[in-house]
């Protein structure tokens, strides 16, 4: 009954208000309307994307313009090359009722098509390429995961879930960063869904743990080091030294190697192997294991021998040269400070504002929002925003949400440091 109502005394589609397309790029895209013509070209969007292991890839889409057949050739986006549609589908719940043709307000499916995109176009001339519609805008998945796999060899099939999953819902999130698989949500309900899909589904189960912090490595003085390697086996031998300053960059400017070598005491074909031997200790810094930056390396002297010398010589010279300069040039640990931005009931400010301040944090406006809700921005350290999902929602029963970026790398307190620098040498010694 309630969708003869629907049918009744909704407008159909040639009364409708369709959203408008874009055609061109983003800067000089004009607008177009289509219209609600079946004898005209296609024009249908996807909107939604189900990835089925034995179905495969189901593509839902909405017809506005044109009718859509069995046997159409359809072009996706800008591609060149068409697909041919097999079956065509209408939906009803979870059946799939096949059907010979789609006009415009239908909504319709087409199965194993991997080609095809959430928020694709489809079309059926080239006088439609470029046409898109405006970007919808989701909710920025806040809630992170970092996964453990609980049966070897699985990371290849981990990574095939992920990526189905990712294509079938915008606001599911994978990165793989610091030797972690990283998935966000939106919280923790999605979370679980997501978790329990993997394993019914997909049969791939995993634990979860909170993801590691960003933190980074840098210096604060110049300084420099030197090594020598020598090693003699009874046969050929390795020798390599290396000469080199350091000093701190401003920050956010990353990394650079300087090469002024003169008069070949290190030969030029051996100046690469100096670099990497650098760039291996950058990937895990002395203190406490985290990635450097914001460092400039300048090479300066070094020795070689005319037949020892070789490139792992220099590459293990290059290496302790520079652990040698580092302990020297007063190191510390960079935590990421991120821009927080608040919604919540204006009842809620007072709680969240103390919250944000005792977690190192600085609150720097508040705004009003719609009636009864305030929109709350500040700065704090992403290493006290663990588990802030729970602690907002609890706060706010259930009414508040939030987003973050990174604003930039500041150093952490001495405490944090020392906390840090111990674990770091207290996993090492393990090892």
């Amino acid at each position: 009954e309630l969708l003869d109502v629907f049918a009744r005394l909704m407008p159909n589609p040639a009364e409708g208000n369709p959203p408008p397309f874009y055609k061109g790029e983003v800067a000089t895209a004009v607008e177009i309307r289509p219209a609600p013509d079946p004898t005209q070209h296609v024009i249908a969007h996807v909107f939604k994307v189900v990835i089925d292991p034995f179905v495969g890839k189901t593509a839902v889409f909405r017809v506005f313009q044109g009718t859509i057949r069995r046997d159409s050739q359809l072009f996706i986006g800008d591609g060149r090359k068409p697909f041919k549609v097999g079956h065509l589908f209408l939906l009803q719940g979870k059946e799939h009722i096949e059907t010979d043709a789609c006009v415009p307000g239908d909504i319709a499916a087409v199965t194993k098509v991997d080609e095809i995109e959430l928020d694709a176009v489809l079309h059926d001339s080239h006088d439609e390429d470029s046409i898109h519609l405006r970007p919808m805008q989701y909710p920025v998945p806040m809630h992170a995961l970092a996964l453990e796999l609980k049966r070897r060899g699985d990371e290849q099939r981990l990574s095939e879930v992920l990526h189905k999953l990712a294509a079938e819902d915008p606001c599911f999130r994978v990165d793989h960063s610091g030797n972690e698989t990283v998935i966000s949500g939106l919280g923790d309900l999605h979370m679980r869904y997501i978790l329990d899909k993997m394993q019914k589904q997909y049969h791939v189960e995993v634990g979860t743990k909170p993801p590691r912090i960003p933190y980074r490595e840098t210096i604060t003085a110049k300084a420099e080091g030197h090594h020598r390697h020598k090693k003699q086996t009874g046969g050929a031998g390795q020798f390599g030294e290396v000469f080199l300053r350091i000093e701190p960059l401003a920050r956010g400017k990353g990394f650079e190697f300087v090469d002024q070598v003169k008069g070949g005491t290190i030969p030029t074909q051996f100046i690469p192997a100096v670099e990497k031997g650098v760039r291996d200790v950058l990937t895990a810094g002395p203190l406490a294991g985290f990635q450097m930056q914001d460092v400039r390396v300048i090479v300066y002297d070094g020795k070689h021998h005319p037949v020892d010398s070789k490139e792992v010589a220099f590459v293990a010279a290059g290496k302790k040269a520079f652990l040698d300069a580092i302990l020297k040039a007063r190191p510390i640990v960079l935590e990421p400070i991120v821009n927080i931005e608040i919604n919540a009931p204006e009842a809620n400010m007072g709680d969240i504002a103390g919250d944000i301040s005792s977690k190192r944090g600085q609150i720097s406006g508040t705004q009003g929002a719609m009636a009864g809700t305030v929109t709350i921005t500040g700065r704090v350290p992403l290493s006290e925003l663990n588990n802030y999902q729970a602690r907002l929602k609890s706060v706010t029963a259930g009414q508040g949400s939030y987003v973050i970026e990174l604003n930039r790398y500041e150093p952490v307190p001495p405490t944090v440091q020392q906390q840090l620098a111990s674990q770091y040498k207290h996993v090492d010694d393990e090892q």
